[in-house]
């Protein structure tokens, strides 16, 4: 695609291209950024041929050696990224301009903040960034967006020029808590006792939880989760992006960062939550139930997942977008962003202006957040 002195990048149609260990060097070690998650992404066709996900992932070498990579995929539509651009595709369309296909730099699915220019040299990351624009003018594409990346990414982005869009999500921050009563103590009485009282309802109904991570999970186990996945989907009138072969997958090739979280009543599971954990961080992805309990949605996807970052001395446990019934329960909000770059100089022009008056809501809107935090006052 494009060559100086000793270093050339290129775009790969397969991340199976590219050597795993290779790809792994470059990562910050987020699990669901790593090959075997995307290789199994591509491998049961949840991305690929016919989902509108089209892998380009942006490889750059120096003297045949790997020393950058970005997750890159050619988009037909905007499914899936968890930030929304469906008013500017339908005014590039109204204008009669194309707006699909367009580029995007994410994880599939996942709206969690990690790497997108994956090495540890900055002026290769700027290399990326010069790269992926070269590239979207090449093919007379309408845009290019970076989802959720982190810092030091974030910083070439500015440094290029790109419209930069603000965001907030939940996490909850594990401070050392010997136990999930010790943590219920540093809460506000009423939302002390509102838990509580969530919990002992579900205790009440004969739920038990336990816990299953990834070597132990069995076929039936990923059945039953799949199932719930599947009914979760349904009930929102919408279709599931993940296959069942998927999970059978990440539970072969990556085990050891998976955890399932399952709800039962006289050993008959009624409901399962899917997560993907690191030393540092553990991420809530999907739950689903096939019974309804009152209360069993914050007891499983939230408490039980609590409960096993404090076990396991995880700080942070993710709870992805939306949902301001986290705040409740201990999660506190915090920013979130995506770079943005637009062919059209007067649809940027726009957008820049947009983007402008939103960001101006979203820090509005956190500081409304933090004024609610569930914390007893200092």
């Amino acid at each position: 695609m494009t060559q100086s002195q000793d270093i050339s990048a290129a775009l790969f149609t397969s991340i199976n291209e590219i050597p795993a260990a290779d790809w792994n060097a470059l990562t910050d070690g987020t699990p669901l950024l790593s090959h075997a998650f995307l290789s199994a992404l591509e491998n049961t066709g949840c991305v690929g041929k016919g989902t509108g996900w089209n892998p380009r992932h942006l490889v750059v070498k120096r003297g045949g050696q790997l020393i950058g990579a970005m997750p890159l995929y050619l988009k037909s539509h905007s499914y899936g990224e968890y930030v929304f651009d469906w008013a500017w595709a339908d005014a590039y369309e109204r204008s009669g301009l194309k707006y699909y296909p367009k580029f995007l730099s994410a994880i599939p699915f996942s709206p969690i903040t990690s790497a997108r220019l994956l090495t540890q040299d900055n002026e290769v990351r700027g290399l990326m960034v010069e790269a992926l624009e070269s590239v979207m003018h090449q093919h007379q594409l309408s845009s290019a967006h970076v989802l959720f990346p982190d810092v030091a990414s974030v910083t070439q982005f500015e440094a290029a020029g790109w419209l930069g869009r603000a965001g907030v999500q939940f996490r909850w921050h594990n401070r050392n808590y010997v136990d999930f009563e010790d943590f219920l103590t540093t809460l506000s009485h009423d939302k002390r006792k509102k838990i509580h009282q969530e919990r002992k309802k579900i205790q009440q109904a004969g739920v038990e939880c336990r816990f299953i991570k990834g070597h132990e999970i069995t076929e039936s186990d990923w059945d039953f989760l799949y199932r719930c996945y599947c009914n979760t989907y349904a009930e929102h009138h919408s279709t599931p992006y993940l296959t069942r072969e998927f999970f059978s997958e990440i539970g072969t090739t990556m085990p050891q960062h998976i955890l399932l979280i399952v709800a039962e009543i006289h050993g008959q599971p009624i409901a399962s939550t899917f997560n993907i954990y690191s030393q540092t961080t553990l991420y809530g992805r999907y739950w689903g139930s096939v019974q309804f309990v009152s209360g069993l949605h914050f007891e499983l996807c939230y408490y039980q997942a609590q409960q096993f970052c404090i076990e396991e001395k995880i700080e942070y446990f993710e709870g992805g977008a939306q949902g301001e019934h986290k705040l409740a329960r201990g999660f506190e909000p915090r920013p979130t962003c995506s770079y943005h770059k637009l062919a059209h100089p007067d649809f940027e022009a726009a957008i820049k202006q947009f983007l402008a008056r939103e960001a101006k809501g979203i820090a509005t809107y956190t500081n409304e957040l933090e004024e609610r935090a569930p914390f007893k006052a200092a």
